[in-house]
């Protein structure tokens, strides 16, 4: 395994409610020093909810960076020192308005390296119910507008072939979701 990068001075450019940006002088494990802008992002959690039925369930909203409203997995960002379970447990309630009795964590997964700390904990969620009476109100964040929709699992992968479905953390997690069913049947 190669060693690690020394990181010999690190300066902060922009400060943002979701992520910060630094750049970063670095000695690289090669030996050479280089200027290395990240994005730092607390992380985030990424579900996987399926019904008794075995359906997703999937939410569209709006993503203003890909100028469009899409599909994909319930997900949300990491409070700083939250425990990534309790992430998903909310985040669960919060966008599909549902309590996961269990949550089966999948793999973690680093959407874009090359530039940016985020890690995703992909988690499938089962045995959804109601909130009940002794459950906190959910609250969406105060950008979300979300629709949520029931699929079967090979609908949503015909999404993918069809070009309906472009979310990269939706892709992977279906794949997560297949090497899961792959397990459970023995092969």
């Amino acid at each position: 395994m190669a060693p690690n990068a020394e990181v010999l001075s690190s300066r902060r450019v922009f400060e943002g409610r979701i992520f910060d940006v630094t750049v970063d002088r670095v000695r690289l494990p090669h030996g050479r020093v280089a200027e290395l802008e990240v994005v730092r992002h607390e992380g985030s959690v990424v579900l996987l909810p399926l019904t008794v039925r075995g359906t997703l369930l999937l939410v569209r909203q709006y993503r203003h960076a890909a100028g469009r409203t899409l599909w994909e997995l319930p997900a949300g960002s990491l409070e700083t020192g939250e425990d990534p379970d309790a992430a998903a447990a909310r985040e669960c309630h919060e966008e599909l308005g549902l309590i996961p009795e269990r949550l089966e964590r999948l793999a973690t997964l680093y959407p874009t390296p090359g530039f940016c700390s985020e890690f995703m904990v992909f988690y499938a969620a089962t045995g959804l119910r109601q909130p009940g009476s002794g459950d906190p109100a959910a609250v969406q964040d105060e950008d979300e507008s979300i629709e949520v929709g029931e699929f079967e699992p090979e609908a949503v992968r015909e999404m993918v072939a069809r070009g309906e479905l472009v979310d990269g953390k939706t892709v992977a997690g279906l794949m997560l979701l297949s090497l899961r069913e792959s397990r459970r049947d023995g092969v």
